[in-house]
């Protein structure tokens, strides 16, 4: 709990540079929020640690004077757990920002926190790998984020989460704590491994501070294709045909709406002329000379099943990448809608059925509420955007919407599937936690919380309450 006083603001100079707080409004507002719109910002001072040992210190002294800390990123996350809205202390983490080792015999690097993603893939580009945690906020979301809320992104299909990606971590605890956590091992068996509590605890336990992260070979010659089909049931014959065949790197959808928005931007053309109601993109490497025709025969007999209507494959480097723009630009064109965000997950097998769900009711109990969808369909994450009416005043909006989450997780439940599949709990969907995890365990999540931070300063009231 964030001390009442503030007086321990002034006290922060003893920690640290005067260049490394910041108490001014605008700071305040741009580092107390991320991509949410529901809760305002409300931080009482952000401070800009440079190394482990200012981290420790800031920890100490929260501690001692009972501030709650929220840890800052690229505060890119959907689920307000880099918000500070009751009067916490920012521990931004952007200048931390050093890649510190890379290893070609181990294929790993060890960087800073606050490094962003898109450094890291441009490394290990440069020393002839490849980084897989790959999503459209990769220019400006960081290392230590991506790891707190276990990012997933475009490629896990073939790739996984973060967490798959995290040999090594360095944290400081809610006691203050320098834990250093597995030292990038690849084989390990020595009880339990507190690295994977810190993955997606979203802050709850303690500051990410260092990484160790794996690389993997680049795919070869990646080929993408942009199918469009009638039914959201073909997407998944269509998935089913195509990972018959080939390991995909990707498999993506969006909607005949979701495109329309991406369009009336005027920077990128339609895939082909027909028009369709749903769309696939999907990635393949091209790893030997006949995969191509092999695609085509694939896509040809999908043709044949009436499953697929169109489709175009990208001939080059630079048509692949046109052609993903079309489904990463969705979030950047649709911001300016407002709307309202659920990135929930179930099973492969059972997305057709809950999407025609989720749009059932949302479509019964909200008229006129336009929706937009797109997601990882390959790992059954469903990404349900809801665009406010123009006419709508936005508190209303998003208090309707609220009704829309409780619907959603409700059939989440049912479909034992997430509530939150990549983007974390943070204050938006804690109240809906118990909806894909038992009491027992909301209850052991406490317990472990207590161990690492036992005066809870770590981003309080994030994910369940204490």
């Amino acid at each position: 709990m964030t001390s009442s006083s503030t007086d321990w603001i002034q006290s922060l100079g003893m920690l640290l540079d005067k260049s490394q707080i910041a108490t001014g409004n605008e700071d305040l507002v741009h580092y107390g929020k991320d991509w949410t719109k529901v809760f305002p910002p409300r931080a009482s001072a952000v401070v800009f640690p440079k190394t482990i040992d200012e981290v420790q210190s800031i920890v100490k002294f929260a501690r001692k004077n009972a501030v709650a800390i929220v840890p800052s990123g690229g505060r890119t996350g959907l689920s307000g757990g880099a918000v500070a809205c009751k009067g916490e202390m920012v521990v931004s983490m952007e200048k931390m920002n050093q890649v510190l080792a890379f290893d070609s015999v181990e294929r790993t690097v060890r960087c800073q926190a606050g490094v962003i993603t898109q450094t890291i893939q441009e490394l290990a580009k440069e020393k002839g790998l490849f980084y897989p945690v790959d999503f459209a906020s990769c220019g400006s979301s960081q290392i230590g984020g991506n790891i707190s809320t276990n990012a997933g992104g475009i490629k896990v299909i073939r790739y996984g989460m973060t967490r798959d990606w995290v040999l090594g971590l360095k944290v400081v605890t809610g006691s203050g704590e320098v834990l250093d956590l597995n030292k990038g091992l690849i084989k390990n068996a020595t009880g339990y491994d507190f690295r994977h509590l810190f993955i997606g605890a979203e802050g709850t336990l303690g500051l990410v501070v260092e990484a160790t992260l794996g690389l993997t070979r680049p795919p070869e010659n990646p080929l993408v294709l942009v199918l469009g089909v009638s039914e959201f049931e073909s997407l998944m014959n269509v998935l089913s045909a195509f990972q018959s065949k080939f390991d995909l790197e990707a498999f993506e959808f969006f909607s005949d709406k979701a495109l329309a928005k991406v369009l009336a931007k005027g920077t990128l053309q339609a895939p082909f002329e027909s028009a369709s109601k749903y769309f696939a993109l999907l990635e393949v490497a091209a790893i030997r000379p006949d995969t191509p025709d092999e695609l085509m025969s694939t896509f040809e007999y999908c043709v044949e099943q009436g499953w697929v209507e169109d489709g175009v494959m990208s001939q080059s480097i630079q048509q692949a990448a046109q052609l993903w723009r079309l489904r990463e630009e969705i979030s950047e064109t649709i911001a300016p809608f407002t709307p309202y965000k659920n990135d929930i997950s179930v099973s492969v097998s059972k997305v057709p059925a809950f999407l025609d769900e989720v749009e059932r009711l949302v479509n019964e109990s909200y008229p006129g509420f336009e929706i937009i969808w797109f997601g990882h369909i390959g790992d059954g994450n469903l990404h349900l955007n809801i665009l406010k009416p123009e006419r709508l005043d936005k508190a209303d909006f998003f208090k309707k919407c609220h009704g829309v989450t409780e619907m959603v997780s409700d059939l989440v439940r049912r479909y034992d599937g997430s509530i939150s599949a990549e983007h974390g709990v943070g204050l938006l969907k804690k109240n809906f936690l118990q909806y894909t995890r038992s009491e027992t365990e909301i209850e052991l999540m406490r317990q472990i919380k207590k161990s690492f931070d036992p005066d809870n300063i770590m981003n309080p009231g994030k994910v369940f309450d204490v």
